[in-house]
């Protein structure tokens, strides 16, 4: 399933210099290939016998990757790659491929589109296509200008859907999967602070301390919840990590977790088995759990500091780092058109654009 090795001790140090050409290549070719396929497409609702639009047609941009938050993220996979390796080896075959779909008419029909359903992809899909408008802004270049202000108006409309359909919302969602509000609010916070964006840091800030700040003794043994992508657990103390500085944190984390050294059935600590060859596709969402749980653990645990859980969290991020790595190379479309985004994001989370600890 996996031929790739990366060094486990480098990557959680989330800096670039653990890559390699063939790396790099490995990391953009399941991105490239899944963007411009169409099918097989994750279909919500169906309202009429009319038939279904093609996903081409509805979402002229962001068509591929089976859905459209993963192909959202894979343009990130990607312009990030770009912006972090001046000699990428598929950086023409890249190119290409963005400048094909990231067009002004394919922009504006992607706009429409939300006009006309207002929560579609909410909050994940939102909170990568702000990353992705993020990364572009760090990219000083000409291409990565000109894919920007193609960009802007469906950015736009998102970051106003932001202020009026998610951060005016009630009490969050505690999913391991695309749902979880901590998540999303920790991607608008990084977005925030890389674009200059005060007004939205202040309010996801807000929101954070409103959701957030009064919760003690998380059931962590109830996770994975299911056929999670994210330890609700973990995302939330990410984020936390983020709004509070230092002492407030620790202050914040001994309310927050058991006593995850000691608690027999707190498995917030081991890495999830799964099977080499699953039966069911989706058990592949637990792989990038382990790999998302590398990285806010590793996080967390830096923002600890001298807090008794920091070394604890730091050896589980190490075990999460090696047991998802090893699996994340699938070529198995089910992982492959969405994974390399989060290996991405483990291995450079120290390169700008991500809150690393």
């Amino acid at each position: 399933m996996n031929d790739v090795t990366v060094d486990v001790t480098a990557a959680l140090a989330g800096r670039r210099d653990w890559s390699d050409p063939e790396l790099a290549g490995r990391l953009a070719h399941h991105p490239l290939e899944a963007l411009e396929t169409e099918y097989p497409h994750y279909v919500r609702e169906v309202n009429s016998p009319d038939g279904v639009v093609r996903p081409r047609e509805r979402n002229p941009v962001f068509y591929g990757c089976y859905d459209w938050h993963s192909a959202v993220h894979s343009h990130w996979t990607l312009v990030r790659q770009l912006r972090l390796f001046d000699d990428h080896p598929s950086r023409t075959e890249i190119v290409r491929s963005i400048d094909a779909r990231l067009t002004p008419e394919n922009v504006a029909t992607e706009v429409e589109w939300f006009e006309e359903h207002p929560t579609f992809e909410k909050p994940y899909g939102w909170a990568w296509l702000l990353h992705f408008d993020a990364e572009l802004s760090l990219w000083e270049g000409g291409r990565a200008d000109e894919w920007r202000t193609t960009l802007a108006p469906l950015a736009e409309t998102v970051r106003t859907l932001v202020d009026e359909r998610f951060l005016a919302q009630d009490r969050p969602f505690r999913v391991g999967t695309h749902g979880n509000s901590a998540f999303a609010l920790h991607c608008l916070h990084d977005y925030a602070r890389t674009t200059g964006d005060d007004a939205l840091e202040r309010a996801v800030a807000e929101t954070a301390v409103a959701f957030y700040a009064d919760d003690e003794s998380y059931p962590v043994a109830y996770e994975p919840l299911g056929w999670d992508f994210l330890s609700p657990s973990l995302v939330e103390a990410d984020l936390m990590r983020r709004v509070y500085d230092g002492e407030a944190f620790r202050e914040w984390a001994d309310r927050f977790f058991p006593d995850v050294r000691t608690d027999p059935h707190a498995s917030l600590l081991d890495p999830v088995g799964v099977d080499a060859d699953p039966e069911e596709g989706v058990a592949l969402h637990l792989v990038g759990l382990n790999v998302s749980k590398a990285w806010a653990l590793s996080d967390v645990a830096t923002a600890l500091g001298d807090h008794e859980y920091a070394g604890p969290f730091e050896e589980s991020a190490q075990r999460h780092a090696e047991c998802g790595l090893e699996q994340a190379f699938t070529d198995d479309y089910a992982g492959s058109h969405w994974l390399s985004s989060f290996v991405l994001y483990l291995l450079s989370r120290g390169e700008g654009g991500i809150a690393s600890a």
